[in-house]
């Protein structure tokens, strides 16, 4: 990989990280597109780390969720396990939210299923238009939600469930959380808010395994140069998603998920269509 090649990676995840339309996915496509060499540990390793440049731009937008306890009352008659509960009540919900993705991602990734995965071009391209699709419907499925219902427990776990469907390239982790906070009645802007919230802890726990991986590889990836591009594209990923996070809740709260679904499914169909005449991605040799 190269500086510019890194660079483009990078502004692709830090744009498509918080919109439904799988930055994974993304980041898939643009890499075959400038012709770099899927199957490599550290491409897979340089497309998740990224992500998580991209995801702490979280914790710096929000940043008063992140580090404030809830100094509220607890509930009348609460033991000291429920009152410690309540104080960290943020982060529990976090906690029970990542358990499910954290089960099915060190499952898919023991048995190579997510390496295979994050190889197929294919996977992404039937992925973006199917889920294209149902987002042309979802809005008027799921349409009950409002700012006054909470995040509980029973639905941080239920949209950790829908996380664990983003393991497939082109689903988006986002479009899954989100779509599952708003079966929970959540509204579109707080169903948004805790999907970037639920992506901290998802995505810090994927970024630790992938550079486990990497130092039980071969030292020759830890060269300068590999490290050089991995800060690089996080801190690229970072400043971009900062700037594209405000503007995807405002969007979404207001005209919903219909326009990104209409996106998946060109673009989608353009992939599909070039693989079905046997033509390559590859645009640059």
């Amino acid at each position: 990989m190269t500086w510019l090649e890194t660079i483009i990676i990078a502004v692709v995840e830090g744009l498509t990280e918080f919109l439904p339309v799988s930055s994974t996915g993304h980041m898939i496509i643009t890499q075959n597109l400038l012709g770099i060499p899927q199957g490599d540990a550290f491409v897979h390793a340089f497309t998740f780390i990224i992500q998580f440049g991209a995801i702490l731009s979280v914790v710096c937008l929000y940043w008063k969720k992140f580090f404030k306890l809830n100094n509220s009352p607890a509930p009348a008659g609460s033991n000291a396990w429920q009152k410690f509960l309540h104080k960290f009540r943020f982060y529990w919900l976090l906690f029970i939210g990542v358990l499910p993705a954290v089960i099915i991602g060190l499952l898919a990734k023991k048995s190579g299923l997510l390496d295979w995965l994050l190889d197929s071009v294919e996977v992404v391209a039937i992925m973006l238009v199917l889920g294209g699709v149902f987002m042309l419907f979802c809005d008027q499925m799921f349409n009950k939600g409002n700012d006054a219902n909470e995040v509980d427990e029973k639905k941080a776990f239920k949209i950790g469930l829908f996380q664990c469907i983003s393991v497939i390239p082109g689903v988006s982790r986002s479009m899954a959380t989100i779509v599952g906070g708003m079966t929970q009645n959540l509204s579109r802007k707080k169903a948004a808010e805790f999907s970037f919230f639920l992506a901290v802890p998802t995505m810090a726990g994927a970024t630790l395994l992938d550079l486990l991986d990497l130092f039980k590889e071969e030292a020759s990836w830890a060269s300068s140069h590999n490290i050089a591009m991995l800060i690089l594209g996080c801190v690229v990923a970072f400043i971009v998603a900062l700037l594209a996070m405000k503007w995807f809740v405002a969007f979404l709260t207001k005209y919903g998920f219909k326009a990104f679904g209409i996106y998946r499914i060109i673009v989608g169909g353009i992939i599909i269509a070039l693989l079905l005449t046997g033509h390559s991605l590859t645009m640059v040799d």
